[in-house]
This record gives structure tokens, C-alpha cells and sequence, in this order.
């Protein structure tokens, strides 16, 4: 087997991959999670959530006049299930925001796990209507409201987690 006619050495000579210089940092230098801001904006989270299920489940039974999670009698607002509801998506954005603190602190690219981990969940939380007796406008209702609270919850968490991590060679890099 013969080297190609001409142009090898020109074409493939050059070193056509840059790697970086070894780093000289510790392997304890990861990049730094500010918890208070990221407790913070999940709480700002919760409290967004929780509304937003206040606001459809309002939307749904008193503009659109579908009667979730309570009576046809109860009225617009409900029974207490309107307000566990909302109490509910307040307590899973708080749980999400401690999984996205540990995906922070020990994952690699956890980013990209955690939205995978939002997005199987939105959908198990859309697909569970549907897994009970109830009218179909009821549960497409529900499955909708789950879906905007769970988009909800995954985009605000990624802008705060945005926000809360430094890079591991920015000054005062490491878990605070």
C-alpha cells in the first residue's frame, strides 16, 4: 500500500488539536456553589410555583369552567386540595432545588442531569391525570397545569443555578 501522492506532510503535518496546559490545581478545586443565592432563588422558585398552580387551577375552574381536584359545588377556588396543591408544587421546587445543590456539588455537567431529571418528572406529573377515572377535560386540565408548573420550576432552577455557580479558576471558587 502506497503514501497518497502529494500534500500529506502540508495537510496532516501541523498539530491540528490544541490541548490545555495540565492544570496545577488541587483535585479539590470544583467549581463554587453560593448556597444562599441558590436557596434563595429556590425559594423565589416555590413561591412562583405555588402560584402558578394557584393561578390555574383558578384559570381552569373559573374561566373555563373544568372542575379539578374538587366538587362541581365547591366553587371556583375549590377545597383545601386547591391549597395542598399549590403547598405541593411549593414543597417539589424546594425538593428540586436540594437536587440541583448535590448535581452542583458532585455531578459532572450537572446541568444536563438535572433538566433530564425535570423533564421525566414534568412528564410522569403530566401522565398521572390520565391514570385515574375522571372526566377527559378534567384530566387534560390537570396534566396541563402540571406541565406549567413543572416548566416552571426547571426554567427559574436553571437561571438561579446559573446565577450560584462561579468557575473552579474564578477567586473565591469552592462551596460556601
Amino acid at each position: 500500500m502506497s503514501a497518497p501522492q502529494s500534500g500529506w506532510e502540508q495537510q496532516y503535518g501541523d498539530q491540528t488539536r490544541r490541548f490545555p496546559a495540565e492544570s496545577t490545581a488541587g483535585p479539590d478545586q470544583r467549581p463554587g456553589v453560593e448556597g444562599g443565592k441558590l436557596w434563595a432563588g429556590g425559594f423565589g422558585t416555590a413561591v412562583v410555583a405555588a402560584l402558578v398552580a394557584l393561578v390555574g387551577i383558578l384559570l381552569v375552574r373559573g374561566v373555563l369552567d373544568i372542575h379539578i381536584l374538587s366538587p362541581s359545588d365547591a366553587g371556583t377556588y375549590g377545597d383545601t386540595t386547591t391549597t395542598t396543591y399549590a403547598f405541593g408544587a411549593f414543597g417539589i421546587a424546594l425538593l428540586a432545588t436540594g437536587l440541583l445543590h448535590l448535581m452542583l456539588l458532585l455531578m459532572p455537567r450537572p446541568m444536563a442531569f438535572f433538566n433530564w431529571v425535570m423533564m421525566l418528572a414534568t412528564a410522569v406529573a403530566v401522565l398521572i391525570p390520565f391514570t385515574v377515572e375522571a372526566e377527559l377535560e378534567s384530566q387534560i386540565a390537570t396534566a396541563a397545569v402540571n406541565l406549567v408548573i413543572g416548566i416552571c420550576i426547571m426554567s427559574l432552577l436553571n437561571s438561579v443555578a446559573g446565577i450560584a455557580t462561579r468557575p473552579a479558576d474564578a477567586p473565591g471558587a469552592g462551596v460556601r
